[in-house]
């Protein structure tokens, strides 16, 4: 059971994560910006909250468990 759950929990963030990146890299290439290494970082730096918001173990979403 604890092995259904975790998967669950890593395609639920994974997702997560996935939809950031994309959303912030389509917003920087409708702006105009065709440059593939600024839309990469683009999508990172939209990432970077989300992972942190996973390794916040306060966090009741997805955080890590104390």
């Amino acid at each position: 059971m604890t092995t259904k759950r975790t998967k669950d929990q890593a395609k639920a963030i994974l997702k997560s994560w996935l939809k950031v990146f994309a959303a912030a890299t389509i917003a920087c290439y409708l702006a105009g910006n065709r440059d593939w290494e600024v839309l990469v970082n683009a999508g990172v730096a939209a990432v970077l909250p989300v992972i942190y918001t996973w390794l916040d173990p306060t966090d009741k979403r997805y955080g890590r468990k104390k």
